[in-house]
């Protein structure tokens, strides 16, 4: 295993402006980001991700997030799905709207801003659940975890095209691919001595594995691919 930054859950709301619930959600989201869980998430950009953030994309391959759909066409959810995977948490504003019984808007009214603060909770919860965190409700403070020195200055919600994630773009059977935490791994082999061969490449490979997705049939492209651009780092530290 490589050491990669701490874990967190991206968020990804609605961009729809035809109904009041998407800016539910990301009135909702902004709250989840900037007040209830600063330290535990980032915000992915939905338009940036299909334009092809590679940044954005990487994380949603790597960490889990929760999709924020104002309607049932569930726009950030299959977005998601198409492009890195399955959420690993969706929050549907009409559903909850029903489940809440709450009357329907035009714009963003008190029904509006109860739905956000409903929306963010119920994300902050999700978001304890897949960091496998619980909270104390009576000491009001996640139980195992050392008090957080007070902010003074205001948190700012964190983007995850800016989180850390390393991903390399390597060309397989005439075809890029952004391949998650290659450029750590890499450096960890260098670390380690090892020098480039198909030995080696064997190794990389099997560590690729655990971060991206290899088919079988692609196994002999990687293979050599990965030989030669492990070569061409090495070459290049040592330049």
């Amino acid at each position: 295993m490589v050491d990669l930054p701490q874990k967190k859950v991206g968020i990804v709301a609605c961009s729809g402006e035809e109904l009041a619930e998407g800016t539910v959600t990301r009135l909702a989201a902004l709250k989840v980001l900037e007040q209830l869980r600063s330290k535990d998430t980032v915000t992915i950009c939905l338009p940036l991700f299909l334009a092809g953030g590679e940044g954005d994309r990487a994380f949603a391959r790597f960490y889990p997030t929760i999709a924020l759909d104002g309607c049932d066409k569930r726009c950030a959810a299959k977005a998601t799905e198409m492009y890195s995977g399955k959420p690993a948490a969706s929050v549907l504003i009409t559903d909850l709207r029903t489940e809440r019984n709450i009357g329907t808007m035009r714009r963003l009214n008190d029904h509006g801003r109860e739905l956000v603060n409903l929306t963010a909770d119920r994300t902050a919860h999700l978001v304890d659940e897949l960091l496998g965190k619980k909270w104390d409700r009576r000491a009001g403070e996640f139980i195992g975890e050392t008090p957080a020195v007070e902010e003074v200055e205001p948190v700012e919600a964190t983007c995850s095209c800016g989180s850390g994630i390393p991903v390399q773009t390597v060309n397989i059977d005439g075809q890029a691919v952004t391949l998650i935490a290659l450029p750590v791994i890499f450096e960890q082999f260098r670390e380690q001595g090892k020098a480039p061969g198909q030995d080696v490449a064997r190794e990389l490979l099997d560590m690729v594995k655990i971060y991206n997705v290899v088919s079988a049939e692609q196994t002999a492209s990687y293979l050599n691919v990965l030989e030669q651009e492990y070569a061409a780092f090495c070459a290049k530290v040592l330049a």
